[in-house]
This record gives structure tokens, sequence and C-alpha cells, in this order.
């Protein structure tokens, strides 16, 4: 089962027909990530095929791990399959 920890925190956790894989990073639903660990962030980057990406930091025990997971709120259409799932990244340890 594919999870998703940082700072002693389990983040994400989902059966692994729910993840999609990309470029070698797990995207998991939105429905799987705990919300009370996610802190709007207003950082944006932009992929040439997938689109604008937006970002989280990640809140656990008064610890913040600035811009460490993203999402595409619309994705292009090649990458449609991650509309809906969160990736994350800077020290978050993803065991699939």
């Amino acid at each position: 089962m594919p999870t998703a920890t940082w700072n002693g925190a389990v983040i994400a956790q989902a059966i692994s027909d729910q993840v999609q894989i990309v470029e070698n990073n797990v995207y998991f639903p939105l429905s799987a990530v705990a919300p009370e660990y996610l802190r709007a962030s207003g950082h944006q980057t932009t992929c040439p095929w997938k689109g604008i990406a937006s970002y989280y930091d990640l809140v656990v025990d008064g610890k913040v791990n600035e811009n460490a997971a993203w999402y595409y709120p619309q994705p292009k259409e090649e990458a449609r399959q991650i509309a809906g799932h969160v990736a994350f990244w800077r020290g978050v340890v993803v065991d699939r």
C-alpha cells in the first residue's frame, strides 16, 4: 500500500490501484491525503506537458515543510490521469 510520511506522520495512504505513477512520482488521490497536514501555498510552477502545478506546505507538530506537496488543478489532456491527485517531495518518504 503506497504511503507518504513526514515528521513521523502518515500524510497519505492509498491502495496501489488508486495511485498514479508519473515520472517516477507517486500521485495519491486527494481523498487519501490527511487534510489536517496540508496548508495552501501560493507557489506555482509550470510543466510543459502537465500544466500549472499548485503547492501545499506540510505542517506536522508545528514543523513546516514548504511546498512539499504539489498537484495540478487543471492538468493538460496528456496528464488527465493525475487530476485530483497529489505528489510529494522535499524529504517526504514515499513507500510504494
